[in-house]
């Protein structure tokens, strides 16, 4: 299969008629240009199925989208990324027209998606065909329907070219049929170490939904910072908030702020999954209110980074009322399916004492209609599905939770952590786990991570930004990207599509456009950019 590569030195693009009236404007020349691979079109992550269509489809100023009242939120979600673009904004029409896209929402063929029984997966399916005078974008539902137009906007060039005084950008004709291979696809961002502030989580939201993410996991308090505001619990953020890793200011989301924030993720179809990790990095907690302390010290706020020294009091029916009614208002304000309680590196418990605290919570999170997640060390206690048990260390905590009827969410350390360094000489991040450079954070599979295990108990993947060593957007960019990139392939494209040199040669159209988007992602060396 063979799509277009435009050889600049052929185009020749006319100005478009002065009249206004014309229902079907076109360039007075059409654009002469060669065939090229199918490496060529430069989505990320790679698409279920792509077909070229030998041709070029002209972005210019009398581009048009039909109109569709049920889709009002996606059309102005392709009419915005198209403005930041082309630098223009389509005309929203009621009129069919040539040089026109038209998003519709319609059952998509079983024969063209394959055979799948998890309705999750088919929700986020697409079809997005572009012939030379038209772009239609078909799905199921909504968020099928948004996906396809994390593609088409990533088809655009960073680059426009021009003929006169007319300004076009030209992508290829082509027919993709797409859909994810996980059902969970998630980013995970620490604001307890070091706050980061609404509009910095915006950022980071924008970023992730290009690449088809679909869960933010926030982890909203620890040893160092409480970060949202919670009804009767006043101290949690007055004195749980006001500081940080190092020392910093601190600060804290309204609860007000943070349903802004459940709000924003949603319009871009990513559900938000609130953490209150627990019984350990429970510091600023005990600090707040010094009654549910559960080690015999007296809390002091912490501002370092050692972990397992803080724990709740597990034999303490005040430490469960403090969380019942906690549990209870992130319930109320969270529409996500999921509660995370944490359950790691909880040193200080004693194990039976964990154990109790751990199963009285997840009852409690069960009581507010809700799913515990938890990171592995959760499987010693006696729950089972459908609470979640997620992997970042033990991989035979994983498999004790899979006996118990729990999917994974996989994050082992080695291989998905995105608070790794690339290499001793990276300017921000760790390394206890191991040194993540690109090549190493995408050459894996997570379906088979587990060799013995059917891939259907794998939920999804997440990658972790811990904030030790990252305190604004431009320190968490240079460790989310590119490998947020790559673990986004490795979650939604399927896994006869996994190709690192295809993948390398992609990834470099992209860096264009992060740094147009003044995204500090790291330059690897691994990557010509």
């Amino acid at each position: 299969m063979k799509i277009l590569k435009l050889s600049i030195w052929m185009i020749g693009i006319a100005l478009i008629s002065s009249s206004c009236e014309l229902l079907n404007p076109q360039p007075k020349s059409p654009v002469e240009a060669q065939a090229t691979t199918m490496d060529d079109i430069s989505i990320l992550p790679e698409p279920m199925y792509t077909e070229a269509g030998g041709s070029s489809f002209i972005i210019f100023d009398a581009l048009s989208v039909l109109s569709n009242p049920s889709q009002e939120k996606n059309q102005n979600a392709l009419i915005s990324g198209l403005e930041e673009r082309v630098g223009f904004a389509p005309e929203l029409i009621e009129n069919n027209r040539d040089y026109q896209i038209a998003l519709s929402i319609e059952p998509l063929s079983e024969e063209a998606l394959g055979n799948t029984a998890n309705e999750a997966l088919l929700d986020e399916a697409y079809v997005l065909e572009i012939s030379e005078k038209n772009i239609l974008l078909k799905a199921a539902t909504d968020e099928g329907l948004f996906r396809g137009i994390q593609s088409l906007l990533q088809l655009v060039p960073s680059e426009s070219l021009t003929e006169g005084e007319q300004e076009v950008y030209v992508l290829p004709t082509l027919k993709i049929v797409d859909m994810p291979q996980m059902e969970i696809r998630s980013a995970m961002l620490d604001v307890a170490r070091h706050f980061f502030s609404v509009d910095e989580v915006k950022r980071y939201i924008n970023q992730l939904a290009l690449y088809k993410y679909n869960t933010f996991h926030m982890h909203l308090t620890d040893d160092q910072g409480w970060r949202v505001e919670m009804k009767n619990w006043p101290a949690l953020t007055e004195i749980g908030a006001a500081t940080e890793v190092g020392g910093g200011a601190g600060g804290f989301y309204t609860q007000e702020e943070f349903t802004e924030l459940i709000n924003y993720a949603a319009d871009r179809h990513i559900e938000i999954i609130p953490e209150i990790d627990m019984p350990g990095h429970t510091n600023a907690a005990i600090v707040s209110y010094p009654q549910l302390n559960g080690n015999g010290k007296t809390p002091e706020v912490y501002t370092g980074t050692n972990v397992g020294f803080s724990t709740f009091d597990a034999n303490n029916e005040e430490v469960y009322a403090f969380l019942d009614d906690i549990l209870g208002q992130f319930a109320a304000i969270s529409p996500s399916k999921y509660i995370h309680i944490g359950g790691d590196e909880s040193h200080v418990t004693k194990k039976k004492d964990y154990i109790k605290f751990v199963e009285r919570v997840e009852a409690l999170v069960r009581k507010h209609g809700k799913v515990a997640i938890g990171w592995d060390e959760i499987t010693q206690a006696d729950i089972s599905g459908p609470a979640v048990v997620q992997l970042w260390n033990n991989e035979k905590n994983a498999l004790v939770g899979v006996e118990k009827g729990m999917p994974i969410l996989l994050s082992p350390a080695k291989k998905a952590y995105l608070d790794m360094k690339y290499n001793e000489d990276s300017e921000f991040g760790l390394n206890w786990a191991a040194y993540i450079e690109l090549e190493n954070a995408y050459n894996w599979n997570p379906s088979t991570y587990f060799s013995d295990l059917d891939p259907s108990v794998i939920l999804g993947l997440e990658a972790p930004l811990w904030s030790e060593t990252i305190y604004d957007s431009a320190s968490l960019e240079y460790l989310a990207f590119p490998r947020a990139i790559a673990y986004a392939e490795l979650a939604w494209s399927q896994t006869d599509n996994y190709n690192w040199e295809r993948f390398k040669s992609k990834l470099k159209s992209h860096g264009s456009w992060l740094e147009k988007q003044d995204i500090n992602f790291y330059r690897s060396t691994e990557i010509d950019w």
